[in-house]
């Protein structure tokens, strides 16, 4: 009897739960960002701007070793992770970039902002889920920030991006 009870209790339980309403359809237009999807050269910059968190800050820097600033430190990755030579100071780098609107950032696009009282004079690495890494003057360090944080929001200029 109690076999046949629990039996017809799970029986209840299954029922019940494919009773529910199906999932409401996605409408892939109002996707964050971040589900687009993401190019196999954007995914391999952003594992190698990760590993580059914490590298020393110097103006002018182009490689690990010295010390990187932002411009350096996006050309050294798209170098050595895509394969792309990409060089000259941030704004260059902007200007040679295909435009793109924030939100259809994807891991790998470059974000652009206003940090000294000029246009394009930083730059950062997008690595999906509102987060860049970049190589910023203060803190000297390589680290990883918000787009969304107050200060960068309220300077964020551009995303460009140099992918299909």
């Amino acid at each position: 009897m109690r076999v046949h009870l629990l039996v017809s209790c799970s029986i209840a339980i299954v029922l019940a739960a494919c009773a529910g309403r199906p999932p409401a359809p996605v409408d892939a237009s109002r996707r964050p960002a971040d589900r687009l999807a993401s190019s196999a050269q954007g995914n391999d910059v952003v594992i190698f701007a990760l590993s580059l968190v914490d590298t020393g800050y110097r103006f002018g820097g182009k490689n690990p070793d010295a010390g990187l600033d932002c411009s350096g430190m996006v050309s050294y990755i798209y170098g050595r992770a895509a394969g792309l030579r990409i060089t000259g100071s941030a704004a260059d780098i902007a200007r040679r970039g295909r435009p793109i609107e924030r939100e259809s950032l994807r891991p790998g696009d470059l974000v652009f902002f206003n940090t000294r009282n000029a246009g394009y004079s930083h730059v950062g690495i997008y690595i999906g889920d509102d987060r860049f890494v970049h190589a910023p003057s203060s803190n000297g360090r390589v680290r990883i920030d918000q787009l969304g944080a107050r200060y960068f929001a309220q300077r964020f200029e551009t995303a460009r991006t140099y992918f299909d």
